[in-house]
């Protein structure tokens, strides 16, 4: 049975991700409490705004040590979600340079829109770039919801799962063993955002 923890630092639109992931899941949660941690078997990461304030809050309100263990160590599947992915990295350059969680070696900065608006909203093509669960059954070049002005600059290609195009190709999806992250919205892209938490919650 999946159990998931969606973690709540106050810089996501939690109940979104939360009704999406109900709507497919037999247990849902949105938690930071270490008993929850302890018991999940999925945990998702959501994220709106800027990065240093993400980062910030993280490190003031989520238990990371345990979030270590269970992600790092356990191997527990773990889902990040536009500023939620863009954490995973070893920093971001966004209003100064501010360290990530470095769990996906990497740099998040300014996309080169070439004089596209930013920033990036609305639906855009993503392009599996290799073989993963997380992208099963999503066709070809699949259609998702973005709201963002940086992407993610990965240091090692192999942990490169998709990406997309807006003046730049830029990285819309990473994983590294159990760690994923995409940085459109499932909770906001409709049949596809669903059939990939559905995949998401196959993994274990």
């Amino acid at each position: 049975m999946s159990y998931v923890c969606i973690l709540d630092y106050g810089s996501g639109n939690v109940k979104s991700v939360y009704n999406l992931f109900s709507s497919i899941a037999e247990h849902v949660v949105i938690s930071n409490d270490p008993t929850e941690i302890r018991q999940a078997t999925h945990f998702v990461l959501p994220g709106v705004g800027a990065f240093s304030a993400a980062m910030r809050k993280i490190r003031e309100r989520l238990p990371m040590d345990l979030l270590e263990k269970v992600v790092l160590n356990d191997k527990k599947p773990f889902l990040g979600i536009c500023v939620g992915m863009q954490v995973l990295a070893t920093r971001g350059m966004e209003f100064g340079e501010c360290p990530g969680l470095g769990w996906i070696e990497g740099n998040v900065e300014i996309i080169n829109s070439k004089q596209l608006p930013l920033p990036h909203i609305g639906w855009n093509n993503v392009s599996g770039k290799k073989d993963s669960p997380l992208l099963t059954g999503l066709g070809n070049d699949p259609d998702f919801y973005f709201v963002h002005s940086y992407a993610y600059h990965l240091k090692n290609d192999q942990h490169l799962l998709a990406t997309t195009t807006y003046g730049e190709n830029f990285c819309s999806a990473v994983q590294r063993e159990n760690i994923y992250g995409v940085q459109f919205h499932p909770e906001k892209s409709q049949r596809t955002g669903i059939r990939l938490a559905k995949n998401f919650l196959a993994l274990l």
